[in-house]
Formats: structure tokens, C-alpha cells, sequence
């Protein structure tokens, strides 16, 4: 049974939670957190999506600002677009729409400077245009590519896989708080299954990923070994066999996981999860 690359992360990250959500089928209440990432990925999705036409738009010598221009309009028109259509999910978990603007509009403006500059350099550097200069951009960028492994025993969709002339670089968009150094455990199992899923697909060593935390503005980057196979095959395991047990696993030890947990009260009622239980 083929299981998503989100469950490796959920199971390192407590495996009650993962238990009761995906064998019990207890579903967790919309976070704000949760809400605004859905967001934000959407937006990106749609940015990585419209960056052909972008380029491609690009006929003649332009300065800098010129091209930023022409991004910033397509931008804020998407997040526009993406606050309305998401009013209601918004509205669920008590944001507003002119702050969720307020918080998002630096985050996508920082991605336009940097997509601009690069166009306004590799012009400059190779004097092309229109679709001769996409052809001939790199990275390209592939958004929410679907990714399985029957090897594996694995599938996901990957947030952005950047096309080097060299090979393939998996991206992870994550939102939220970023750690003082590295990254976080769940996030490193991600983008190490990942790259195991792209090897596959590609038939090309995947050397590193990278995980972006869109709040911080950073990308943190993830050197791949082959030790990971055998790491992510083992826990891949791990979570196939939970997922059939008939009992869960005990509560988290860690306990600063359960306090803004949107299972908690789920997860210590023992007659609900008896009860549950009893249906499987």
C-alpha cells in the first residue's frame, strides 16, 4: 500500500496524531496557520504556473524596473484573485482580508524582485528574448509535480522542482515558524523522500533540496546521501504497519506538541477513541 510522503513527516512529528487521523478518520478543525499556508501555496502554484507566459511576454531590452513591473501586476492580481476565492476559509478561522493582504503582499513581492532580476540578468548576459529566452532560462520551475514509487511504496506531489541544466532540485514551501539552524526533522523527510521519488522518475541522482520558509524569506538547504534510502524505506514501514494496527500508539512525550494540537481534546477522550475503535 502506497502512502503519502506527508505521512512519513505527520509519523515522525507523533504518530497518535497520524493514528487518529488517518485510521480513526478524525478530522483536525482549520488553523490559521493551516489556512494561510493553503494559501500561500496556492498562490505560488499559480506564479510558477503563469512564469512562461511571463518570459515569453519579454520581446526587447528593458530595465529592471520595467520587468519588475510587469510581475508586480501579475502578482498582486493573483493574490487579489486568491483572497476572495478563499474569503470563506479565511473568514473561518478569523482573518481578515486586508490583513491577510498585508501579510502576504511582502512575501510575493520578494518572489517578483528575484524572478526579475534574473530575467533582467540573463538578458543582459545573453541578449535573447521572447521564446528563445525561455527556452534557454534555467532554473525552470515545475509546480505541485505528482510524484510514486511502487519501489517505495510512496507518492506526494512536490511544491517546485527547479530544472537545472545539471539536474533537479526538489523546493518545499513551508510557512511558519523556521528553526535557529537547519531544519526541522518532518521537513527533512519530506524533501529527503522526495528526491528518492525524483531519482526514480528521472533516472538522475539528486545531489540536494532545499526547504523555503516563506515567513523567514530563507531557503535551507539539504545535502542528500544514500543513507536516506535506507532511512525513509524504514519509516515508510513503520507507517504502513501502524496504519493496520488495531490499537494506537501512546501519547506524545513531548507535550509542548499536544498544547496547540487541534487533536488534543480527540486524543484524551478514551470513550471517543473506544468507540472508534470498536468500528474499525
Amino acid at each position: 500500500m502506497k502512502i503519502s510522503v506527508s505521512m512519513l513527516s505527520g509519523y515522525e512529528y507523533c504518530p497518535r496524531k497520524l493514528y487518529l487521523q488517518y485510521v480513526l478518520c478524525i478530522t483536525e478543525p482549520p488553523k490559521e496557520s493551516l489556512v494561510l499556508g493553503s494559501l500561500r501555496h496556492e498562490i505560488y502554484d499559480f506564479i510558477n504556473k503563469n512564469e512562461e507566459g511571463i518570459v515569453t511576454s519579454i520581446t526587447k531590452k528593458l530595465q529592471l524596473s520595467n520587468i519588475l513591473n510587469i510581475y508586480k501586476a501579475l502578482y498582486l492580481k493573483i493574490l487579489r484573485e486568491k483572497i476572495i476565492k478563499n474569503k470563506s476559509k479565511l473568514s473561518s478561522v478569523n482573518l481578515e482580508l486586508a490583513s491577510v493582504f498585508k501579510r502576504t503582499y511582502p512575501l510575493i513581492l520578494n518572489e517578483a524582485e528575484a524572478r526579475a532580476t534574473n530575467i533582467f540578468n540573463f538578458i543582459q548576459e545573453y541578449n535573447i528574448y521572447g521564446k528563445e529566452l525561455w527556452e534557454n532560462l534555467t532554473p525552470k520551475i515545475i509546480s505541485e509535480l505528482r510524484v510514486e514509487s511502487n519501489i517505495l511504496q510512496l507518492k506526494g506531489i512536490i511544491d517546485k522542482v527547479e530544472i537545472h541544466k545539471d539536474g533537479y532540485v526538489p523546493v518545499e514551501l513551508k510557512t511558519g515558524k523556521m528553526p535557529k539552524e537547519g531544519i526541522w526533522p518532518g521537513h527533512r523527510i519530506q524533501i529527503a523522500a522526495y528526491a528518492l521519488l525524483l531519482e526514480e522518475k528521472y533516472n538522475k541522482k539528486i545531489k540536494e533540496g532545499f526547504i523555503h520558509y516563506l515567513d523567514a524569506k530563507e531557503l535551507r538547504h539539504v545535502a542528500i546521501n544514500p543513507f536516506m534510502k535506507e532511512e525513509i524505506t524504514a519509516l515508510t514501514k513503520e507507517v504502513q504497519e501502524l496504519l493496520n494496527r488495531q490499537y494506537p500508539p501512546n501519547y506524545c512525550q513531548n507535550k509542548n506538541k499536544c498544547t496547540n494540537c487541534g487533536l488534543r481534546e480527540d486524543c484524551y477522550n478514551e470513550a471517543q477513541i473506544d468507540t472508534l475503535l470498536s468500528e474499525i
